[in-house]
């Protein structure tokens, strides 16, 4: 069952989006070269407490993780793109690092994503980068009243294939509210104009991600957590929690 939002439980979304967005750009103002992955999971965690929220991911433990989530952001370095855990990796210049945050305000979920370069970016890096976040524009443009649920994900797709992109539909969207994770999956890829037909009151966490290289294949780290692609090529993740409504997609977790 996917749950409906009335517009009050929308607005209480948007107060978790708020400190999500908020704690991503702060961990973006403190990357920088030399700085430990852990000293970063520190300032997002020093944002959720100011803002008296809860972290979605610390202790977040689902059917595939051998151990709960520690830390309250995932941090993914190179050609890590998914679920990377805090560590004491400090970074270098050219990194590009891909930062994910979950909060919960008064039990409502926000989840978001962003990917930077710190210090001289490299040029593949910031073309990878600015197609993932026109990936999700694409998708966030496909969540409208009237809709398919498969809308999303074939738009993002869509753009994911026509830049050469490696692209897996093993991880992706998902709807949000109560819980950081709700039905349906958003899977990034497949047709449009299929499955769950789209309502105002929908809220989705919509987040492509993909690698420079055309490979979709990936592999876990030993923490059982950390998703990075076999060909060792780097990737960028990008993701909003966006609600839909009679006037069009809206985005909770922009500042």
């Amino acid at each position: 069952m996917v749950e409906l939002k009335t517009p009050a439980q929308i607005e209480q979304m948007r107060a978790a989006g708020r400190v999500v967005a908020d704690a991503l750009a702060a961990v973006r103002k403190a990357a920088s070269v030399g700085v430990s992955l852990r000293e970063l999971d520190e300032v997002a965690r020093e944002v959720l407490r100011s803002a008296g929220a809860v972290s979605t991911f610390d202790g977040y433990q689902p059917g595939f993780a051998p151990a709960p989530f520690s830390g309250v952001i995932c941090t993914s370095v190179n050609d890590a793109v998914l679920h990377g855990l805090p560590s004491d990796l400090r970074l270098q210049d050219g990194d590009l690092l891909n930062v994910d945050c979950g909060a919960s305000v008064d039990g409502w979920c926000a989840d978001a994503a962003t990917s930077f370069c710190v210090g001289t970016p490299w040029a593949e890096d910031l073309d990878l980068i600015a197609t993932t976040e026109r990936a999700l524009a694409a998708g966030i443009a496909a969540a409208v009243d009237g809709g398919r649920i498969t809308d999303i994900g074939a738009a993002i797709g869509r753009i994911g294939k026509d830049a050469g992109l490696g692209t897996n539909l093993d991880f992706g969207g998902h709807g949000i509210g109560r819980r950081m994770h709700e039905e349906p999956h958003l899977a990034n890829g497949g047709r449009a104009g299929r499955g769950l037909k789209l309502r105002a009151g929908h809220v989705f966490a919509i987040e492509p991600w993909f690698w420079t290289g055309p490979s979709s294949a990936y592999r876990i780290d030993p923490d059982g957590w950390t998703l990075r692609s076999t060909d060792h090529t780097r990737g960028a993740h990008a993701e909003h929690t966006v609600a839909i409504t009679p006037e069009g997609p809206r985005i909770l977790t922009s500042q």
